[in-house]
């Protein structure tokens, strides 16, 4: 009996210790999509400032309208790097989601694990305190 309640609690720790990794993956997981959505407005920052440069007819002579293009070229280089960036982001933050869910799933399956050895400890409690033998009544009812 003490084997199953030492091992009830070493199961209680590490059901414990998956939670803790599992609220960090899941913290991980967040600041990841934080970053994605950062980089996501960044991007459709970046292009609209692009598409409003680009549909500019104000230039006064060629010099102006050649550092018009430069600039629009500059911005576009800006957001496919940002872009890029925003891609990384994304597949970092599904592989963070995935160790969140992960983590969780361990983290379940050791709390199912120590539900199961509870009840087994709880049975052979109920099963050691019930008498195996009735007392035998002795003389009549009448008494």
């Amino acid at each position: 009996m003490k084997a199953e309640r030492e091992r009830l609690a070493r199961l209680r720790r590490l059901e414990r210790i998956r939670d803790i990794a599992r609220q960090t993956a899941l913290a991980e997981a967040g600041k990841a999509e934080g970053t994605l959505a950062q980089l996501q407005g960044l991007v459709e920052r970046t292009s609209r400032l692009s598409a409003n440069y680009s549909a500019r007819t104000d230039a006064q002579d060629a010099h102006a309208l050649q550092q018009l293009r430069r600039f629009t070229a500059g911005l576009d280089r800006i957001t496919t790097g940002t872009r890029a960036d925003a891609e990384t982001a994304r597949r970092i933050a599904d592989a963070k989601a995935q160790e969140a869910a992960a983590a969780e799933r361990r983290r379940a399956a050791v709390e199912e694990r120590a539900e199961a050895q509870a009840r087994l400890i709880a049975r052979k409690t109920a099963s050691a305190t019930t008498p195996t033998t009735g007392k035998r009544q002795s003389g009549t009812g009448l008494e």
